[in-house]
């Protein structure tokens, strides 16, 4: 049965993922405009009644707005449960035109776009009204990502009820009347906070949208490999649709170099799949609103934990962009980076830190040895190129006062071992702290210094990990880079009743010596595989 749900899943969802054939489609001209209703006519239609006399105002697709990853989801789900006959090529028109139509406004995706960039361990803080109702089987995410009127929510409500019949009498269903509650109480919230809302949408529509033609520069960090920059040329290739050349290298020197397509839904929903190197890696941007700026996350396909979080600046508009590495103890000497965009003008790093020699100087980038005054207590100072500012872009510190490793919660899943699913690893930074002015450590006032190399290893989470020897069953963590890779799937002989490789970790972090040494702790759960992966969990 898992095997032919996966091969469902695999032939119905994966090739109408955001990331191959869907998202690299050309986008819309006038006629693939008018393909985009004509598929709706003679493939919704039949289901979807026109209203109001309006042959384009559909009833349930009319009262909906969605991210390009949520029309794609709701038109798998109308192949796989409704046996909606659809081709790739009609489900590429189909998604684009909804999204082009019927999307969200950059105000609405921002804060739930942890969930579109696969940022997989993010922990949400959910709102009381969803917890126990909505997110206690989706992120919160799902519901944050999408706009509907009130008889619209209801009508999903009543969906999930008919769908999942034991909704009400599974945890946090049973024992209260849970449809009373959904329809009397969630319904009206998600009207007022998630609502239709036309008039927003409407607005962003009406808008002049930027065109990201032209060359872009990057600059991030990726858990294991550090900071990240480069350069991304972007050419067009049609309505919406573009190519892109990438170069780009790490601080722990590994280069980047490669090509890949791109297509914007919304007016700024940037998509693109990209081929460096050997690696095959996925973009999911934000364009602002000015189209001088993209802001986002570049993972690798298949290990979606491992990426780059991304921030790109036209090139040929002035900004400062990141200073790397970010932190100097004071009283140390070390070489940094000031990187961004049309550089020119003085530097100024900040009261403390005496510039001692240009290294290199370009209109990209500023390469300078510098040293921080000893005696300088913790602190983050702004970087200033000329008339360019960057607010707290390098941080002085005396002391590590605190660490912690992010993510504090995180999930890897075993895999391969002759099936069909890839290993899902895990990556984990350990970030250091002074303590701010209360001088107490893990306070909100506390002082973030930056990523610092660490030293790595695992320990069983608790009595049950010991009894079970999962150290010895799950997998290993790189000591110097902090990414934990799981074991082999399957059933293992020599664990206790031959079961799998699965267990609960602590991933401790250690840096500094001596008196100045901080260690801190995660937590790894090692489950098994996940065989439906949708776009939006």
């Amino acid at each position: 049965m898992v095997k032919s749900l996966n091969s469902v899943v695999r032939r119905l969802v994966a090739p109408v993922g955001l990331w191959t054939a869907t998202m690299l489609a050309p986008l819309y001209a006038t006629a693939e405009i008018n393909a985009g209703e004509e598929l709706l006519r003679n493939r919704c239609m039949g289901c979807h009644v026109p209203e109001q006399n309006e042959p384009l105002q559909l009833s349930r697709i009319s009262h909906q707005r969605k991210t390009p990853e949520g029309w794609l989801m709701s038109i798998a789900r109308m192949q796989m449960v409704h046996g909606a006959q659809i081709t790739s090529d009609e489900r590429r028109t189909l998604v684009k035109f909804l999204a082009d139509t019927q999307g969200l406004t950059p105000q609405e995706s921002a804060p739930y776009r942890y969930i579109l960039e696969r940022r997989l361990n993010h922990i949400e803080d959910k709102q009381p009204q969803l917890a126990e109702m909505c997110a206690r089987c989706h992120s919160e995410a799902r519901v944050g990502l999408q706009r509907r009127d009130a008889g619209e929510w209801e009508h999903l409500v009543n969906f999930h009820l008919g769908q999942w019949p034991s909704i009400e009498y599974s945890a946090m269903g049973r024992d209260r009347d849970w449809l009373g509650l959904a329809l009397n109480e969630v319904v009206p919230f998600l009207d007022k906070n998630y609502g239709l809302q036309k008039d927003h949408w409407q607005q962003w529509l009406d808008s002049e949208k930027a065109s990201p033609i032209g060359e872009w520069r990057l600059v991030g960090s990726m858990p294991g490999r550090g900071d990240f920059h480069g350069v991304m040329k972007v050419i067009a290739d049609g309505e919406d649709r573009y190519r892109l050349n990438l170069t780009g290298k790490f601080a722990d020197g590994k280069s980047l170099r490669g090509k890949g397509q791109a297509l914007v839904y919304s007016g700024y929903e940037w998509r693109a799949d990209i081929t460096l190197g050997k690696e095959k890696f996925q973009q999911v941007l934000a364009m602002n609103p000015q189209g001088d700026r993209f802001e986002g996350r570049m993972f690798l396909k298949q290990q979606e934990t491992l990426g780059v979080n991304l921030t790109a600046s036209r090139a040929d508009k002035p900004s400062l962009l990141a200073v790397s590495p970010a932190f100097i103890e004071a009283g140390k000497s070390q070489q940094i980076s000031v990187r961004g965009t049309q550089l020119s003008g003085d530097v100024s790093l900040g009261p403390g830190i005496e510039v001692l020699k240009v290294l290199k100087r370009g209109k990209n980038e500023i390469r300078l040895k510098v040293r921080a005054r000893k005696g300088l207590e913790t602190q983050a100072l702004d970087v200033r190129v000329g008339e360019q500012n960057l607010a707290g872009g390098l941080r002085v510190y005396d002391r590590i006062d605190s660490l912690q490793v992010s993510p504090a919660y995180a999930v890897a899943r075993v895999g391969d071992g002759g099936g069909s699913q890839e290993k899902v690893k895990a990556a984990f930074e350990a970030r250091a702290y002074g303590a701010g002015e209360d001088g107490v450590n893990g306070t909100a006032d506390d002082i973030y210094i930056g990523t610092m190399p660490a030293n790595w290893s695992l320990a069983p989470f608790d009595q049950q990990a010991i009894e079970d020897r999962d150290l010895d069953f799950v997998g290993k963590i790189d000591r110097r880079t902090g990414v934990f890779t799981p074991a082999a799937a399957g059933p293992n002989s020599k664990r206790k009743y031959g079961t799998n490789n699965a267990g609960r970790m602590s991933v401790i972090a250690s840096v500094g010596q001596g008196d100045n040494k901080q260690e801190a702790k995660a937590e790894l759960i090692v489950t098994v595989q996940r065989w439906n992966n949708p776009p939006i969990r």
